[in-house]
């Protein structure tokens, strides 16, 4: 039995899942990768493996055929987010799949949080400056009372929502579909979007990619917005067109952002939005700490194993 794993945090703590696949007579492949692996690279490599972890790489429709002319006979998506991986096509071709949910809500909350704080503080310019030689006091933003608009209300967005809340923000939610206890009731606002953008100090993307959320955030959104208005993006790329955020940079209404995911990664040279010194950048990074990976990376492999009966 073989499984192939294209998830780089699991990869890069592989050791330490090593010993639960040599118990089972597993060969796990690792390929030469940095973020993910390409439709073509899958559908040649796909078919000689039982099972596959998938990172973000696309898994389509083509890369899942491919494997089901070889070998592959289930895979999982670790991770929560499931925008790259075509479900239907499993279904149709009968391969059994499922995602690890539940399992970043606060890792990723964390990063979000510390760059609305960032961002308020101007924390980023002044380590930029300092690096520099320079030693700049640039005047930040206080907290309280701050209006931000939460987009997403799943694991992360309630655990995002909780902690602004905690920094006694007025905190907005955005979500058609959520879940809401009495008590988030009373903390929170929940409004249809964009009601009442024109009032946020700062908008954080915390949803999934969807057919309706892909470039919801788009000009016609900033152009409705408060003149210095923050961007906080940990969801997908695709959330916030960006293109658009360059342009509402270069108008002044957004005066400043904070992204960890982007429509191409890793982001290109060429990227408009390495121009600005305001713009702070990440790597897609939001959940990957040592316990969450953990927690993902046993999951996925338990969920797998049922699949291949092992």
């Amino acid at each position: 039995m073989k499984i192939l794993i294209t998830c780089p945090p699991m990869l890069k703590r592989i050791d330490e899942f090593r010993h639960i696949f040599e118990a089972k007579g597993v060969e796990i492949h690792i390929p030469n990768m940095v973020q993910t692996l390409s439709e073509e690279e899958l559908i040649t490599l796909l078919p000689e493996f039982d099972g596959w972890i998938i990172g973000d790489d696309p898994a389509t429709e083509r890369v899942f055929e491919a494997g089901k002319k070889g070998l592959l006979k289930a895979a999982v998506k670790w991770g929560v987010g499931v925008d790259n991986v075509d479900f239907k096509a499993c279904e149709k071709l009968g391969i059994p799949i499922i995602n690890t949910p539940q399992m970043f809500g606060a890792e990723v909350a964390n990063i979000a949080v510390g760059y609305v704080i960032g961002l308020a503080r101007e924390l980023f310019l002044i380590d930029q400056e300092v690096k520099k030689g320079n030693w700049i006091k640039p005047s930040g933003m206080s907290l309280k009372d701050k209006k931000v608009g939460v987009i997403g209300f799943g694991d992360i967005g309630k655990h995002t929502a909780k902690y602004l809340k905690g920094l006694e923000m007025d905190v907005i939610v955005y979500d058609p579909f959520a879940k809401k206890t009495e008590e988030e009731e009373k903390l929170f606002s929940f409004l249809d979007f964009p009601e009442n953008i024109e009032e946020l100090d700062f908008l954080v993307a915390t949803c999934a990619l969807t057919p309706s959320t892909k470039n919801m955030v788009n000009m016609s959104i900033f152009e409705r917005m408060k003149i210095g208005v923050r961007i906080v993006n940990v969801s997908r790329g695709g959330i916030i067109n960006e293109k658009d955020l360059v342009d509402a940079m270069n108008k002044g209404i957004v005066y400043s952002a904070a992204l960890d995911v982007f429509e191409t990664e890793p982001l290109p040279q060429g990227n408009a939005l390495r121009q600005f010194e305001r713009c702070v950048f990440g790597t897609h990074n939001g959940s990957n700490t040592i316990e969450g990976v953990r927690r993902a990376s046993h999951q996925a492999i338990e969920h797998l194993f049922n699949f291949l009966k092992l």
